[in-house]
């Protein structure tokens, strides 16, 4: 019987495995977006078992695990490791589907050589076979990003985060791989948080500026962004579920900030004219630091209050939200733009009713000599599955320039994760494929794979500034 995971993997067409094996399979990844722990990777991890690499902070498999009807002490609890494992093996048996299904499997085929399903017939040996392996040499941390073909990666991190493990691993001449920190602001503009004065006392601190207006503030972010940058920092990440676009003022703005720092409570407009200034302002900033600006909308976090309280964020209660609107979307890449501010800047939202939406608003604003200097992100946490990825791609091939896009990105906690960008690929490969095969592009290998090699790796490469040399 042929293994589920084998050379030809979602590649339909003669010309979609020639253009994944040719020039998508071996170009290495730059994972401009994840959340790796910099310490996990300075320190060189070794993991326990496989219950702890592969299901330890993975809310995506949490998810599916309560779908399955597993009590949450197999989940978040203080379950053994091992019977945390089968019931993961039996939920994943079931989810044929689900983008985890495929990952999976990836993942036991790339990093364990395992290529039998797992089920919950299977999982005794498999997790044999997982936890031998993870004791051997190879299968650290460091060793699963080098393992991974990985040249560089992007970690998420607070304006306030002292950056010393990136600082250390910059100074690793024995680890080849850069590990970059991102500029991630969100706490600043959640104005509304009750920790949010705690927050700005600790910012405060960080940057050696004493915070008392919005101005200051202002400044004190920009001094972070000036440290990131030289420790590396290329990009900058903000989330938030909704924009609402506001017209106002930094005075008004001022009076607001002040207002929150002492306990008031504030009315939505207010919120939104702050939110709206502030977002502008690190605009600005990334503008003048180099850094592309990253925009995560339309998420709903925390949906569910009781399991909030009980076992935090990040824990797989969030959902997709509200569409983006329009109007507030482009006023803000607007008032970047009035001044020639505007940074390079890549959309995603959670909501894929919006990627049309975004695609024809990005085109407003194209140009400054950058190519591609505004993108449609990569298909996001709960659409990055084969139809989210190819809808996706298509809608920017339909609307904008797909060839310039920067390509797939993990947003994952896990070092067995790359497998993720393989998928991406060969979803990219058999589009480009079906479409030369239908006749709606040329039958021509060379301007195909060209374009393949541009999206997967050298796009990003490019766009983020990086020096990086391919070995490949």
């Amino acid at each position: 019987m042929k293994a589920f995971i084998h050379d030809d993997f979602i590649l339909n067409s003669k010309m979609a495995q020639r253009l994944y094996h040719k020039y998508a399979k071996d170009k290495p990844i730059f994972d401009y977006h994840c959340h790796l722990d910099p310490r996990e990777i300075y320190e060189d991890k070794k993991y326990n078992n496989i219950t702890e690499i592969w299901l330890g902070g993975d809310h995506y498999k949490w998810r599916l695990m309560r779908a399955n009807g597993i009590d949450e002490k197999y989940i978040t609890g203080n379950a053994d490791p091992y019977e945390k494992f089968l019931k993961w093996a039996d939920t994943i048996s079931r989810a044929l589907g689900n983008p985890l299904y495929h990952w999976t499997h990836l993942e036991l085929k790339r990093y364990f050589d395992i290529d039998e399903l797992l089920n919950p017939k299977t999982a005794p040996m498999i997790w044999e076979i997982c936890n031998k392996k993870l004791c051997e040499k190879g299968f650290t941390a460091r060793s699963l990003i080098i393992k991974s073909n990985v040249k560089a990666l992007c970690t998420t991190d607070d304006p306030a985060d002292d950056l010393k493990y990136h600082i250390a691993l910059s100074k690793d001449k024995d680890f080849p791989v850069k590990v970059l920190p991102t500029f991630r602001p969100d706490r600043a503009l959640d104005i509304t948080s009750k920790d949010f004065a705690d927050y700005i006392s600790v910012l405060s601190g960080a940057s050696g500026i004493e915070i008392t207006s919005f101005g200051s503030l202002v400044d004190a972010l920009k001094k972070r962004a000036e440290f990131f940058k030289s420790v590396g920092c290329k990009v900058a990440d903000i989330s938030f579920s909704e924009l609402q676009f506001t017209e106002g003022t930094s005075s008004e703005a001022d009076e607001f900030f002040r207002k929150a720092l002492s306990g008031k409570a504030l009315s939505l407009h207010e919120i939104n004219v702050y939110r709206t200034q502030l977002l502008v302002a690190l605009g600005r900033i990334c503008h003048s630091m180099d850094f592309a600006m990253q925009l995560h909308m339309c998420v709903i976090r925390n949906t569910n209050t009781r399991m909030f309280e009980k076992i935090g964020p990040n824990t797989g209660f969030d959902a997709i939200g509200n569409t983006i609107s329009a109007d507030s979307l482009a006023r803000l890449l607007n008032a970047m733009d009035k001044t020639d501010e505007l940074p390079k800047t890549i959309l995603y939202s959670l909501n894929d009713l919006d990627n049309a939406k975004i695609a024809s608003i990005m085109g407003c604003f194209q140009g400054g000599g950058i190519m591609g200097k505004l993108q449609l992100g990569s298909a996001w946490w709960f659409n990055d599955h084969l139809d989210g990825m190819r809808y996706q791609l298509k809608t920017l091939g339909n609307i904008g320039l797909l060839s310039t896009f920067i390509g797939m990105l993990t947003d994952s906690r896990s070092f067995l994760s790359y497998p993720r960008h393989e998928y991406f690929r060969r979803i990219l490969c058999d589009l480009l494929g079906e479409w030369a095969e239908k006749g709606e592009v040329p039958m021509d290998e060379e301007l195909l794979g060209q374009i393949v090699e541009d999206i997967c790796f050298d796009n990003a490469v490019r766009y983020f500034g990086l020096n990086l040399k391919e070995d490949n």
